[in-house]
């Protein structure tokens, strides 16, 4: 035990080739070196473990050394490399400042940098964490920052360049450090457990990679943790369960039941997910991942943006063939509300099933629907024999039905929906806010005079949902006179607009009583604000 080192030390790059996943940075840093153009401040950003202060580490030791080899790396063998190797070389000088972040410690630093080299050419201070610091202390070091002695290099990594002064900045040569790829990770994790006589599956290191979201220090660490538990033998099914993933397996089966409109063998794959202790956002937000991939994997342009291993893209390929765009779309559109009304949710795992049961019926084609919105014409989703039995039994109910609606009176003065023919709006118009305006407007020219239709006709209604929208009024006599006209309304709408069904409401704002006055008590507050009209009233004669 006294001998062991974490994976994430033992195997730390020493040389610049040996940096994954930074190939065109450490080719750069490499060429500034042979050609001796070397700015006197570096800034290293990037997410955390992906070798920026790994790369500070090498730059320092390379133009340190009194022998470098013609390709651009340090010998490893002189004086300067021993010392570095040792870790006790004087040429680099580094500052946590995630910890070390006020005045005094960087007026510390500023005295190191007056102090020349004994062995090598250059001072080198790496600050670390460097967005850190406060403003005090970078108001300190900018001066220093600018000028330095020739001999002194600094370099400064971040995670949070956009934190930084644009003076700090504006004196630095900034290098982005890129995210490890999936396949870059797993390339690496491979040549690590060979060398640790580790055997494990290409699918297990590809969890670990995924897990370590773009470091390579996490991992490492992850890799540590998985040889652990798997006792030098790492297997896909043993890494989901020591890091507690949801097997993807789970989200390609329930693709397939919704494909198939499988509502009960859905039900029981969630319950199953549940019963392992995942919670019910943490699985929606795989899913909508999921399905966010295969909707990449349904254009080849699009397919390089998953960052997987190639067994596992190519499921994805093979299932997005089955997929249409909309279903996708419409999956995803549900999964992100779902996730979005999840915390606010009172009963949240009947949220996430009802979720999973639209998702299901959003297969359906949009059939007849032209518009925007499909068809709401639901399949069956547990018992089929039941449901096929009551549709048979349908038709007699619908026939009563409508012949209860064809008894109904309609008011005279309420155009039916044939007289009201929508033929202004044009063929193709989608139900969204302007073209409801434009249909309620139009159905208003239909009506006889009075308030009812000069309140549609200057009304903006309210779109409430998918199929539904209101109308605002001011008054309760207005109110009570439109609530004759709605169904035309609605019929209006919908043939106007070819939707399945539209539902039309109406509502009072801002009532006032004064608004409803007969002609007599109008007359008699006009009188009230104008005392001529009284006197008008007595020398004519008027009567109301």
């Amino acid at each position: 035990m006294e001998g062991y080192m974490v994976s994430a030390r033992k195997y730390r790059p020493m040389t610049f080739d040996s940096v994954v996943g930074q190939g065109a940075l450490t080719t750069t840093l490499k060429k500034s070196i042979q050609t001796g153009h070397l700015a006197h401040a570096y800034l290293f950003c990037g997410p955390r473990g992906v070798g920026k202060t790994t790369c500070a580490r090498i730059f320092a030791k390379i133009i340190n050394c009194m022998s470098p080899t013609e390709d651009g790396e340090a010998c490893g063998v002189c004086e300067s490399c021993m010392a570095f190797n040792e870790q006790r070389s004087l040429n680099i000088y580094e500052l946590d400042a995630a910890s070390n972040n006020g005045v005094e410690e960087i007026k510390n630093l500023i005295e190191q940098t007056r102090i020349p080299p004994q062995v090598g050419k250059y001072k080198v201070f790496i600050i670390d964490e460097v967005h850190m610091l406060s403003n005090a202390a970078f108001n300190a070091f900018l001066k220093t920052l600018e000028e330095p002695p020739h001999y002194v290099i600094f370099i400064l990594a971040t995670t949070e360049k956009h934190k930084l002064l644009p003076t700090i900045l504006s004196r630095c040569q900034i290098y982005d450090f890129n995210r490890m790829t999936i396949k870059d990770t797993v390339a690496h994790l491979q040549k690590v457990a060979e060398q640790e006589g580790v055997t494990a599956e290409p699918d297990a290191l590809a969890v670990i990679a995924e897990k370590a979201d773009g470091g390579m220090r996490d991992a490492l660490s992850i890799f540590d943790q998985v040889t652990a538990y798997c006792d030098g033998n790492i297997t896909y099914k043993q890494t989901i369960a020591n890091l507690n993933v949801l097997d993807y397996d789970y989200y390609f089966k329930l693709v397939d039941y919704f494909l198939g409109g499988q509502i009960p063998e859905i039900m029981t794959t969630f319950n199953e997910i549940v019963n392992k202790g995942f919670e019910g956002n943490h699985f929606i937000n795989g899913l909508n991942a999921h399905l966010r991939n295969l909707l990449m994997c349904r254009d080849e342009g699009t397919t390089k943006l998953l960052d997987t291993n190639d067994d596992v893209r190519q499921r994805y390929i093979e299932q997005a063939k089955k997929c249409k765009p909309q279903f996708l779309y419409r999956a995803i559109r549900k999964c992100t509300d779902c996730d979005i009304n999840y915390k606010l949710s009172q009963n949240k795992r009947l949220l996430v099933e009802i979720t999973l049961i639209e998702v299901a019926q959003s297969v359906q084609d949009d059939g007849a629907s032209a518009g925007r919105r499909p068809a709401k014409i639901l399949k069956p989703l547990f018992n089929r024999a039941a449901v096929k039995k009551s549709v048979t039994a349908a038709p007699a109910a619908v026939s009563t039905t409508a012949a209860a609606v064809s008894k109904q009176p309609t008011p005279a003065s309420v155009p039916t929906a044939k007289e009201a023919a929508p033929a202004v709006l044009p063929p193709d118009a989608k139900f969204d806010l302007e073209n409801l305006t434009r249909a309620v407007k139009l159905y208003s020219q239909t009506l006889p005079q009075g308030g009812v239709r000069a309140q549609l006709f200057r009304a903006t209604p309210q779109l409430l949902n998918a199929d539904t929208f209101e109308i605002k009024v001011d008054n309760p006599a207005i109110e009570a006179q439109m609530r004759q006209y709605l169904p035309a309304l609605s019929e209006y709408v919908k043939k106007a607009l070819k939707l399945p069904s539209v539902k039309v409401m109406v509502k009072v704002v801002e009532y006032n009583p004064e608004a409803v006055l007969s002609p007599a008590q109008f007359y008699a507050k006009m009188k009230e604000k104008n005392p001529a009209l009284a006197i008008l009233e007595k020398e004519m004669q008027l009567h109301l």
